[in-house]
């Protein structure tokens, strides 16, 4: 006779989490933003409504974890370690930037080319910007920023922050190497690399592509390499 067994309540959850995340992903790049529901996330992922609101105060904040769950799952799965969540993260208390996006857990390449090494992260910025699966909840998320200022904060502390210090420590690698100018920020320098990409997929003025993401790169080291 096999014994009784407890529920494992702490499983039972990971599943619930687990599949509203994928509900909340698969729901925004289906139906866009404005149309995904609570009720449509909990009945797409076969749970109450109430719990979903135990657990966030809003879709925005469903999807903001749940997006921050698939960039930890990627960059986990680049570098050949088992996936663990945003999920799990959260629940042990990880800081932010220490887990929550992902990013954080990898550094951009120090080649001793920098220009090469930017080129390459950007391409793959372009290639995420351009996937379905992440456009998307990024576009939404972006632009629910704009007008729920918690939200924002919570998108720029756990998602932006984190990447964009993987930037400053490269730069930063470079002024060390004598690659970058001194009296350059890397705060400032940057935004110059970034912004010309998000501007044109958020705005959608042309296509966002490698071929853009190597001029970006090129136009920008001229103004801060020590040999412009």
């Amino acid at each position: 006779m096999s014994p009784n067994r407890t529920p494992d309540s702490s499983r039972r959850s990971d599943r619930s989490r687990r599949a509203i995340y994928d509900a909340a992903l698969a729901l925004v790049g289906e139906t866009g933003y404005a149309r995904t529901t609570i009720e449509g996330i909990a009945a797409r992922a076969g749970v109450g409504k109430q719990t979903i609101y135990r657990w966030w105060p809003s879709k925005a904040a469903v999807l903001l974890e749940a997006f921050l769950d698939l960039q930890e799952r990627a960059s986990e799965q680049a570098a050949g370690r088992p996936a663990g969540g945003a999920g799990e993260a959260a629940e042990e208390g990880v800081a932010a930037g220490e887990g929550d996006a992902g990013a954080a857990a990898y550094g951009i390449p120090d080649t001793g080319d920098l220009t090469a090494d930017l080129k390459a992260v950007l391409r793959a910025t372009v290639d995420e910007l351009n996937d379905p699966v992440t456009a998307a909840p990024t576009r939404a998320l972006a632009a629910e920023s704009i007008v729920d200022p918690v939200l924002g904060a919570a998108f720029v502390e756990k998602l932006l922050e984190p990447q964009l210090g993987l930037y400053v420590a490269r730069l930063r690698a470079a002024q060390a190497a004598g690659q970058v100018r001194a009296d350059v920020d890397p705060r400032v320098a940057l935004e110059l690399l970034i912004a010309p990409l998000t501007h044109r997929w958020l705005l959608r003025t042309l296509p966002l592509t490698h071929a853009y993401a190597d001029a970006v790169v090129d136009h920008a080291l001229r103004g801060l390499s020590t040999e412009a």
